[in-house]
Parts: structure tokens; sequence; C-alpha cells
């Protein structure tokens, strides 16, 4: 039976980690049998869910206490009471109440930086010219997240559903855009991605930051859907059974909505956040049930399924539905 996958275990790239603050330091170890080691390369992404702060995201190419807000458009900021160390299989918070504050529930959404897993982090210099950007993937990106580090710029989304001549704002509701000046009409390759003129992404002398993934059989899918206004919505299916999912309507002003397998831990899962917005968890209705292969609507709202519109989702894993000995996982 040929493979199903080529990651077996995909806890060794991606975690969620689910946490009560402290308000003083506070070391998380992740609870899966495997390290996920951050030290060597990785991503935080830190959202109180019992609040309304900022989300709040970290990296090891800009270091601990550098962080930028997914919500916002604001400069990255300093901060040496938020993530203070990437652990070899965990991470350390301080005080800030972003992220640790007293008796407020938190969730931590981490990944491991791995071409094996479709996964790059890339700083570049910005000069103000049309121009590649290497990246190690060797393989084709299917989604990538660009974010000058300076104040009063917009998070820029590249998504293989809507090509290279469009792009969209994870910061924002907007609907999509067209332009040339972002990712000059080029899609990327398993080497190089590119990038327009426009200031957002190629400011000169400015830091930028670029999140890049591929798609990886077994451990990560980044297409789209077509909602039917439906209870009865469509199912996706990505070849795993899903740990983490992000969904947005293209065609209307929405939501980037975030679902993950922990903060439910039931079917249908309903606890959302969203990427754009500084708001607490939700849960006022059924959305998805998370299954062994994919994941199927549950709702007839239109943010995750509104008639005749097209959706871009990202996904990333907790198994593979096949796994490369060619044992199935269950759903939940």
């Amino acid at each position: 039976m040929a493979a199903y996958t080529t990651i077996d275990d995909p806890t060794a790239f991606f975690q969620i980690e689910l946490y009560t603050g402290t308000g003083s330091s506070n070391a998380r170890t992740f609870d899966s049998d495997t390290n996920l080691d951050l030290s060597s390369g990785g991503v935080v992404w830190i959202k109180s869910r019992s609040d309304t702060e900022y989300h709040r995201l970290y990296d090891t190419v800009r270091g601990v206490h550098k962080e930028i807000y997914t919500n916002a458009s604001l400069a990255e900021g300093t901060n040496t009471n938020s993530l203070t160390a990437f652990g070899s299989d965990g991470f350390t918070v301080g005080s800030e109440t972003g992220v640790n504050a007293n008796t407020e529930t938190h969730v931590a959404w981490c990944w491991k930086e791995s071409a094996t897993a479709g996964f790059d982090i890339v700083s570049y210099t910005g000069n103000s010219t049309n121009r590649t950007i290497s990246h190690n993937l060797s393989a084709v990106p299917k989604m990538m997240i660009v974010r000058n580090l300076q104040g009063g710029y917009n998070w820029i989304v590249y998504h293989v559903g809507n090509g290279a001549t469009k792009y969209m704002y994870l910061d924002t509701d907007a609907s999509v855009y067209t332009g040339s000046g972002y990712f000059n009409d080029t899609a990327p390759t398993s080497s190089v991605f590119t990038v327009g003129t426009d200031a957002q992404v190629n400011t000169t002398s400015a830091t930028i930051m670029a999140y890049v993934f591929a798609d990886v059989q077994g451990f990560s899918k980044f297409g789209t859907y077509t909602g039917n206004g439906n209870a009865d919505g469509p199912m996706i299916f990505l070849g795993f059974r899903p740990a983490w999912i992000m969904v947005r309507d293209t065609g209307n002003a929405a939501s980037w909505m975030i679902m993950d397998n922990k903060r439910s831990g039931y079917n249908p899962t309903n606890n959302r956040l969203y990427a754009n917005t500084q708001g607490s968890e939700e849960s006022a209705v059924d959305r998805f049930d998370i299954l062994s292969n994919g994941f199927k609507i549950r709702t007839t709202d239109a943010d995750t399924n509104k008639s005749g519109d097209l959706f871009i989702y990202a996904a990333f894993a907790e198994a593979p539905f096949v796994n490369s000995n060619g044992v199935p996982c269950n759903a939940r």
C-alpha cells in the first residue's frame, strides 16, 4: 500500500497548548509524548481565550520579546515580559497580560520550522523593486503571510486559491483584492517567491517577515471550497484528521475564523477565534465536525458557508488519515 503521509507524527511539527495564566513566569511543556523543539526554529502564536487581548506572534528569527499582532497594523513591539524562551519541548511566558494574565485562559498554536513539514520563516530587507526572495521548502508554497515590521502596514496573504494576481489582509475583514504590486502577478516556485514594489511587502530598508507554507501529504493542506448555505455543509477532504483550521470567505467582508481540536474537544466543534480581531473566544453555534480525513461544515452562517461563495482554508494535522504503515486513524 502506498504511504498516505510523509509525517506519521504531526506533533513533532505542530502542537496546541491550552493554559491558564499565572501572572508570573510560566513555563509551558507540551502534553504530547513527542517533543516539539521550538528552540531550533519555530513560531508561537498566542491568544487570550477569555479576554479581548491582541493576538501575539513570536518567531525564532526575530527572537524572544519581539511580538507582532495579527489583528493590528502596529509596528513590531519589544516586551521583555511576553514570550521569554523558546524551549526544546515548549515555551515560557512572562507577566504580560496578553499572554499570561492571572486566571485567564489562553491558547498557543506552535509550528516548528522545517522543510519536511513545509514551513519556512523568511526575513528580507525591502528595496522597492520587483524581485524574487529565496525560501528553503524545495516545494511550491501554497500560502504565504507577509508582514512589514514597521507600523501602519497590513498583513498580506497569498493563497493558492486566490492566485498570484490577488491578495488579502489577515488583519482586516476586507474581501480579496487584485493588484500586481504585491506578488508581481507571479506564482511562487519551489525555490523563490516574487514580491512587487508595494510598500506593504517591499519598503526600502524595511525588515519584512514572510511565513511560507507548502502542502505536505498527511500533515498540511491549503485549498478552497464553495459554500452551500446549508447546515449539511460541504465536506472538505484533507487526507488527515485536522488539529487546526483557518477559514476565510474570499468574496465578502468576513473574518479569518480559527478552529482547533483542543478548545472544544468534541464534535461539532464550535469554539472560534478570529485572527483579525482581539475578541475573546466565542461558541455561539455549531461550526465543524472534525473527521478522520478532513472536516465538514455544520452551519448556515455566512462566515464559513455562504451559498455560492468561494472560501480558502489552511489546515494542519493531528493525525494522518493513513500512516506510512497503512494504519488508519479514527474520527474523534
